[in-house]
């Protein structure tokens, strides 16, 4: 069952800045997706995380790391497996135009933009819609490089999103790898809608970095995970691109970058360039 635990921060006084650090730290420890208070930015912030990965510890050390004289509260609330798209209907998924080319929504959405592509994402509570920044700086890299006939690893696909658009953009073979088995599914089902013909060209996997075949040279490989899990498998990463192959990575804060180059750099990459939305980062690499 895809269960979940929502997690209500609230934030004394507001701080805006507080509330996204704190997403950061409780990324690191698993939490999926975060919304703050649009009224009034800092003050609460809703954040998600699949309940076998709820931990209370892990919470209050996160809070307790934050560097602001505030004082933060929470509750928690089990939420149990639903139909999620009918609460991202509700809440949250809107039909959205990312780099002025690809209009993405959902199966269940009537007014549609048009666009030179077109992803349906039924997200269930995957991640991966497009909505967040990191999301988006990785669709933005991909819409600018040269995919024609490229071999292409997706770390952490989530709803299958970034394989898909690799794919709809001339990309020959994809690799889509995500540790979530309600995830996974999802994005077999995203795939089957995008990709009606595909055959072997995306390959949705369940499992994590053990899964890379050592030499598979990809052209590129993207991570849009967090900080601590790309760090740590940074060198799995490097076994399976080619050498001259890029690496792009995302789902962490620009303060972040320093830590994520050092590890990149010792793995055999060198650093390429930088983007940024809301002080979400990506980073691109490329193999020694």
């Amino acid at each position: 069952m895809n269960d979940y635990y929502l997690v209500a921060f609230t934030v004394t006084p507001a701080s805006a800045d507080a509330c996204d650090l704190l997403a950061s730290f409780l990324a690191d420890a698993g939490y999926e997706s975060f919304e703050q208070d649009e009224v009034c930015p800092g003050a609460t912030m809703k954040a998600y995380v699949a309940a076998p990965l709820f931990d209370k510890s892990a919470t209050d050390m996160a809070i307790e790391a934050l560097p602001f004289d505030i004082k933060v509260d929470y509750t928690t609330e089990f939420v149990p497996g639903q139909d999620w798209n009918a609460e991202w209907e509700r809440h949250y998924f809107k039909p959205i135009i990312v780099g002025g080319k690809v209009v993405v929504h959902s199966s269940f959405h009537t007014d549609i933009p048009k666009a030179e592509y077109d992803i349906v994402i039924d997200p269930r509570m995957a991640f991966g819609t497009g909505h967040h920044a990191t999301t988006t700086l990785m669709m933005k890299y991909i819409l600018g490089a040269e995919m024609n006939g490229k071999r292409l690893v997706d770390m952490g696909t989530g709803t299958g999103i970034l394989a898909i658009l690799s794919r709809m953009c001339g990309a020959s073979e994809v690799l889509a790898i995500e540790i979530d088995p309600a995830a996974a599914e999802n994005a077999v089902d995203n795939v089957k809608i995008n990709l009606p013909d595909n055959n072997t060209e995306v390959t949705v996997r369940l499992g994590d970095a053990g899964l890379l075949p050592d030499g598979f040279g990809a052209d590129y490989f993207l991570a849009n995970i967090n900080r601590n899990i790309i760090t740590n498998d940074i060198h799995r990463y490097a076994s399976a691109i080619r050498h001259g192959g890029k690496l792009i990575v995302s789902g962490f804060y620009v303060e972040d970058r320093d830590i994520i180059r050092d590890k990149a750099e010792k793995s055999g990459f060198d650093f390429v360039e930088a983007d940024e939305i809301d002080r979400w980062s990506s980073m691109v690499f490329i193999k020694r």
